[in-house]
């Protein structure tokens, strides 16, 4: 499905800077996309979240290089209009040029991303240089700022940054880090879980767009994890905002679907071929 029809990096850039708010969502795979795609969002973000939220495991760690371009495929093969974003899983960059270049060219040469995301550490020289060589190359990218999960063993936990002290970057080492990333060529910056001061300032420093998760009301667009928003199978978060709860819908349709299996209800003389009277 990838092709030029879809959100394109200019589209994004028309819309910022007509003040317009840009909108992000996950998904992990073809159903999920297709839904969020023809509800409207800017871009899709097949994001290392599946992990936890798609694959069972505790963190975002886990999820391999051949699961992340499986999953983008699938993502890719649903959409039409929303940019979609291959999110780099944790270990397929950093290691050398070579290995990072490697393996964002993959997302869209094997799994027709539109652009990839990379998370970047406070000052994090490594993956500014990245970046600045893949975009010379020509393959968008997206910085990701403030908490980084693929970071948590070092930080210590899920901290919100900006607030300068044990585990919590200070907020002028996130700003030089967003200016940075700029600079070396990303056409925006997802700002996770810092405090509402992190996400104005990042906003009012760059001149790209800013996409905030846990960052507060003055940044360019928002992303939330699709299951977070569809109460599918997860916990609220403070950060997010639960507009639907398909957990009871499925319960409540599966529960259903027992019962008539059990009460010898389903299936009916209409679901089978070639009924046999009695």
């Amino acid at each position: 499905m990838s092709g030029i029809t879809r959100n394109s990096v200019q589209d994004l850039y028309e819309k910022y800077r007509d003040g317009e708010t840009l909108t992000m969502l996950t998904a992990y795979d073809a159903p999920i996309a297709a839904q969020v795609d023809a509800g409207g969002v800017d871009m899709i973000l097949v994001g290392d979240s599946a992990a936890d939220n798609h694959m069972g495991h505790d963190d975002t760690l886990p999820l391999t290089m051949a699961e992340a371009l499986s999953n983008t495929a699938a993502v890719d093969r649903a959409v039409e209009d929303a940019m979609v974003v291959g999110d780099m899983p944790f270990g397929s960059y950093g290691a050398s040029m070579e290995q990072s270049v490697e393996n964002a060219t993959r997302f869209m040469k094997e799994a027709g991303a539109d652009a990839i995301k990379l998370e970047t550490a406070p000052h994090g020289e490594t993956t500014i240089d990245i970046i600045d060589r893949l975009t010379e190359l020509g393959i968008p990218a997206m910085g990701h700022v403030g908490f980084t999960p693929q970071r948590m063993h070092q930080i210590g936990g899920p901290y919100i940054q900006g607030r300068g002290h044990t585990s919590s970057a200070h907020v002028d080492a996130l700003v030089e880090t967003a200016e940075a990333l700029e600079e070396a060529g990303v056409f925006g910056v997802v700002l996770e879980t810092v405090t509402e001061e992190t996400g104005e300032r990042v906003t009012e420093a760059v001149d790209v767009p800013t996409i905030g998760i846990g960052a507060g009301r003055h940044v360019d667009g928002q992303v939330l994890v699709t299951n977070d928003l569809l109460g599918l199978g997860g916990e609220a978060f403070k950060l997010s905002k639960q507009y639907a709860d398909l957990d009871a819908v499925i319960q409540e349709a599966v529960g259903e679907y027992v019962e008539e299996v059990e009460d010898g209800e389903f299936p009916a003389r209409e679901n089978v071929f070639d009924p046999v009277d009695e």
